[in-house]
């Protein structure tokens, strides 16, 4: 009863969405793929009797596949959650694109996806009035003492992918051994009841084969191949099907996609030393096909790195040995896990090296941008904003919409902070650095209220960072209340940048006696030469609220600009936050 009632709850749920999807092609539920169209046929027939929305294709691979959709990506989620929970569909169950389909053969005469049809409809098979038995698929495979020894002939890996196959099926939960013990003949004839067939504990070539082409429905979904690539001198099993190759830039063979599920792959090979090894890991975790979510790990002659988030799952390892160093890329769609896993297993285990090596030059002539490493985006923090050093352990004074919703927030791009306190009402945000650091200056805050029309100078990354440093803009004091008269804040006439916001403002003794705020944006435009700026008595308020003494001053001694500039630079920080 209960799975009546999910069915047709899913139905409700899920019908208008999949009418909706008919007109955008959107995503499957893969549940089977069989070689033979007969087979298929019968087997949609009969996901047909029980569930909605049951469609078939054939695939690029040849084979056959059942599919449940279309339907929009989270609601084919939530198709596959139910129905695998309630098993009505295999365990191994997954997403499919619409790029992996071909002409339609169920139902009978349909072509949602304008890409033809496929043969004729099933014809029942008349039986004799003489002989009415029907025929069952032990009948026709072996008997027990035939499965037995065409079972002996198995190697030793094939009876342990088979083991694999039953635990992926959610049959098998004990060792991978490849010996046919009690739990091994258990979990057979568990398969064979589930499917169907007599459950004699002993699996018959056929079945042998329908259990392990059920297993490795994913990858031939995904036209797994042996590929090899002389220019990088790597041979591994790769995805086919969704990615094909598409030029060389060291140390790089890039793989584009070639479905609308975007997956991507590189082949990592150059000649290095141990060097080139960390420095290609940490070239390869600023990329912005790796995520910062996600374990990674460095070794001496090896690193792996996994990156989830922003719709993608990556996977890069590499490999350091006589001088080479050699490795993957798998960038692949989240919500799709299982199939994933089965890709990522097959590619790592078949992977192999010859002793040829990518040329250092190769790509030499392609686009060059200060963002791009070897064709490769860098990956791009959501905002910059300026700030700077309040005490001598790294502590930073910025703006609060700088760590504003931020999985990550770090200063100058490799240093991680955290955020100890935010003002919302006046917009301020103190940091903690998540190691002690040592400023070449900190702020030395200025104990006398600046006076009307004195001069003034933010220092902040007026570009982003695009320039390496901080940028000094000169300025005066205009008011020292804000636009509205409100104390904490003091008006400018200085013209600066959003990414000067959270900067210092110094007086022309190198004290600060400010912070740059952003400009209000609420429905207003205010001439480009007004700005805000918080007060020190204000800033010295939030600091003490985070536990953090400011450093006072009430130097009077004008200062070069040479000795302005040198205090700013090591005071002044780029503060980055990221998703």
């Amino acid at each position: 009863m209960t799975r009546v009632f999910s069915a047709i709850l899913l139905f409700l749920l899920v019908g208008l969405r999949a009418a909706t999807a008919q007109q955008d092609p959107g995503v499957w539920v893969q549940v089977e793929a069989q070689p033979s169209l007969r087979e298929a046929q019968e087997r949609a027939q009969a996901y047909a009797g029980a569930l909605p929305d049951v469609n078939g294709f054939r695939l690029n691979s040849g084979w056959y596949a059942i599919v449940i959709g279309p339907y929009a990506r989270t609601d084919a989620e939530q198709v596959l959650r139910v129905y695998r929970a309630e098993g009505q569909i295999p365990r191994d169950s997954y997403i499919a694109f619409s790029s992996a389909m071909g002409q339609q053969f169920w139902p009978i005469g349909a072509n949602v996806l304008n890409r033809g049809t496929v043969a004729a409809p099933i014809e029942p098979v008349a039986q004799p009035e003489e002989a009415p038995a029907v025929t069952t698929p032990q009948d026709s495979d072996e008997t027990r003492a035939q499965a037995l020894q065409s079972e002996r002939l198995l190697t030793a890996r094939e009876r342990k992918d088979l083991q694999t196959a039953l635990r992926a099926a959610g049959f098998y939960n004990s060792t991978i051994d490849g010996a046919f013990g009690q739990g091994t003949r258990r979990s057979m004839s568990d398969w064979q009841r589930y499917n169907g067939f007599d459950a004699t504990g002993v699996l018959t070539t056929l079945q042998r084969k329908a259990l392990m082409d059920e297993y490795n429905a994913p990858l031939i979904s995904v036209g797994m191949e042996r590929y090899s690539d002389d220019k990088a001198g790597i041979v591994l099993d790769m995805p086919l099907g969704a990615v094909s190759l598409d030029r060389y830039e060291a140390p790089f063979a890039h793989f584009k996609s070639t479905s609308d599920m975007n997956a991507k792959a590189l082949l990592i090979s150059q000649e290095g030393d141990k060097n080139t090894l960390r420095a290609l890991y940490e070239v390869m975790q600023s990329l912005e096909i790796v995520p910062l979510n996600g374990p990674r790990e460095l070794g001496r002659d090896r690193f792996t790195l996994e990156g989830r988030g922003n719709g993608i799952v990556s996977f890069t390892q590499a490999q350091l040995a006589d001088g080479k160093i050699k490795g993957f890329t798998l960038v692949w769609p989240e919500g799709d896990e299982a199939r994933r896993l089965r890709v990522l297993s097959a590619m790592t285990s078949s992977f192999s090296t010859t002793d040829a090596v990518l040329d250092a030059a190769a790509g030499a002539s392609a686009e060059q941008r200060i963002d791009l490493v070897s064709g490769l985006q860098v990956r791009k923090p959501r905002l910059t904003r300026s700030g700077f050093f309040a005490d001598e352990n790294g502590t930073v004074l910025t703006v609060s919409e700088a760590a504003d919703s931020c999985t990550r927030i770090t200063l100058d791009g490799d240093h991680e902070v955290q955020l100890a306190l935010t003002d919302p009402e006046l917009g301020v945000a103190v940091l903690r650095p998540a190691k002690t650091l040592a400023p070449m200056s900190v702020a030395a805050f200025s104990a006398a209220k600046p006076q009307i029309k004195s001069e003034v100078a933010v220092s902040g990354y007026s570009y982003q960072g695009a320039l390496g440093g901080p940028t000094l803009t000169y300025g005066q004091v205009a008011d020292i209340r804000g636009l509205n008269g409100e104390t904490g804040v003091k008006r400018l006439a200085l013209n600066a940048q959003p990414g000067d916001a959270g900067g210092p403002v110094f007086n022309d003794s190198g004290n600060v006696v400010g912070m740059l705020l952003p400009t209000p944006s609420e429905g207003r435009t205010l001439p480009a030469s007004v700005s805000l700026a918080a007060t020190v008595d204000r800033l010295t308020e939030i600091l003490a609220e985070a536990g953090v003494s400011g450093q006072s001053s009430e130097e009077t001694t004008r200062i070069s600009p040479n000795e302005l500039n040198r205090r700013a630079t090591g005071m002044t920080v780029l503060v980055h936050c990221w998703d």
